[in-house]
């Protein structure tokens, strides 16, 4: 049995892994693009922090880790074409060199590519990059031109379009080095996935360490600066009322989100579904023989909307394990994903699972959703820190749809989000919460844990509502 993974991120690796540890004389090849597999995309802003010390420690494995496990690394190697028929993949090697790879069954995990807004000066031949102090991130090469800005050029200013994720983090991250931040979101608050009451939250944590965030304007040109002293770069945009915005600083960085990358999929003849991912069933097979697809390149599963787009890494590591296996003949499902996630900013985190108000709505749900507060442990013992809570349910049934978070980074937010998506997942009812066994010692928690407390907010309102 001759396997072929394309993607040596999480979705490739996890199959190839999964492969290997189930069927040790399986021949398993991963065709990785550039020379860096299986580093932790996710850890970069905390590399340019200066918080991990040394690029090479973004790697989950090292290459001899990898190869250990028997699988073999085509390391700076381009999949070109799949000659599904024949079972070959076309690639094109370090030194320029095309070759055919055979298969008995391939793995496609390309992943996801950055989206580029059509912002004048981002695309188009007069474009502005990396040499100018203009950036997009997503891989271990713009990780390393934005560190080339950051020691060679010593900037003492950036700005961020958008307030996504990726973007929170790098304006921790470009602050903690000492750099004038200013963010700019196009959408009405910033850290969309949660709802606008939280994202004020995260918005005050922001200001509160010196970022201007700039909402509701949209970036329309970036430019090399017309006079000195501001900044070597401008980005005009639009604000909230439609009048223009200007900021100039010394470098830019781009982070609006990402698409699944699937021109190698479509072209071997592969469906594509929500958001032009490639469709695939819960057993990651495509419907085109022998190929199988997952992680961000890939539809998500998910438990109470059905198919959606969702990449997450925590998805394609499992999507990518249950690949692995398939591709020896197994059956495994993947059981689907919630969108559960959490994120540091500064001192604070936020976190959600499950679905937000509109989305129960929009999903056929009568969602009631209240927010509360509760302390991590128990105010009398130093250090506590009050939890925002929002919890959203299903009016008629009393279903455990959703849930979000917002509370200092030492609250153990992100836990405390994994016991509801534990709960979702296992289609508990919101009173039903209140009887799980948890722990508790007054440093650590309550008697009745946060997550409880503001379930039993839910639980009052809901009574409240229907006398």
């Amino acid at each position: 049995m001759h396997l072929v993974m394309i993607g040596g991120s999480d979705a490739g690796i996890s199959a190839a892994l999964r492969a290997r540890e189930l069927d040790a004389t399986a021949d398993v090849t991963v065709v990785v693009a550039d020379a860096y597999p299986n580093f932790s995309i996710c850890g970069i802003p905390y590399y340019v922090s200066g918080e991990v010390t040394h690029w090479r420690n973004l790697a989950h494995r090292t290459v001899t880790d990898l190869e250990a496990t028997g699988m073999i690394l085509r390391l700076d190697t381009t999949a070109r074409r799949i000659d599904v028929p024949g079972r070959k993949l076309q690639v094109t090697g370090p030194a320029g060199q095309d070759e055919l790879i055979s298969y008995d069954k391939l793995v496609i995990g390309t992943g996801a590519i950055p989206v580029q807004p059509p912002i004048t000066g981002l695309t188009g031949p007069d474009a502005l990059g990396p040499g100018d102090g203009v950036h997009i991130m997503h891989t271990m090469g713009d990780t390393f031109a934005v560190m080339r800005t950051l020691e060679q050029t010593s900037p003492a200013s950036a700005i961020i379009i958008g307030a996504g994720y990726v973007g929170l983090e790098m304006a921790d991250a470009l602050t903690a080095r000492g750099l004038a931040v200013t963010q700019i979101e196009q959408l009405p608050e910033v850290l969309a996935t949660v709802d606008s009451d939280l994202g004020a939250l995260v918005h005050a944590e922001l200001v509160g360490q010196g970022i201007e965030v700039l909402t509701a304007t949209k970036a329309r040109r970036i430019s090399r600066a017309a006079s000195k002293g501001r900044g070597r770069l401008c980005v005009q945009a639009d604000g909230p009322s439609g009048g223009a915005v200007e900021r100039a600083a010394d470098m830019v960085l781009v982070v609006t989100g990402v698409r699944p990358d699937t021109d190698l999929a479509q072209t071997a003849g592969a469906r594509l579904g929500v958001r032009g991912a490639i469709q695939v069933d819960p057993a990651m097979q495509t419907g085109t023989p022998d190929v199988l697809a997952a992680g961000d390149c890939v539809i998500t599963h998910h438990r109470l909307l059905g198919e959606t787009y969702l990449p997450l890494g925590t998805t394609a590591h499992k999507q990518g394990r249950i690949a692995g296996e398939n591709a020896l003949g197994a059956s495994r499902r993947f059981a689907g994903s919630l969108g559960t996630q959490v994120v540091k900013i500064f001192d604070q985190a936020a976190a959600r699972t499950g679905l937000r108000h509109y989305e129960a709505v929009q999903a056929g749900f009568d969602p009631v959703t209240v927010q509360s507060e509760a302390d991590d442990h128990k105010a009398y013992y130093p250090g506590s820190h009050r939890i925002t809570m929002r919890v959203t349910g299903d009016r008629r049934t009393g279903r455990l749809l959703g849930m979000q978070l917002f509370g200092h980074k030492h609250a153990e937010i992100a836990k405390r989000i994994d016991i509801a998506a534990t709960a979702i997942f296992n289609n508990m009812r919101v009173e039903d919460i209140s009887d799980l066994d948890l722990s508790y010692t007054p440093p650590l928690g309550s008697p009745w844990e946060a997550v409880q407390m503001g379930a039993q907010a839910w639980d009052r309102e809901v009574l409240r509502l229907s006398t």
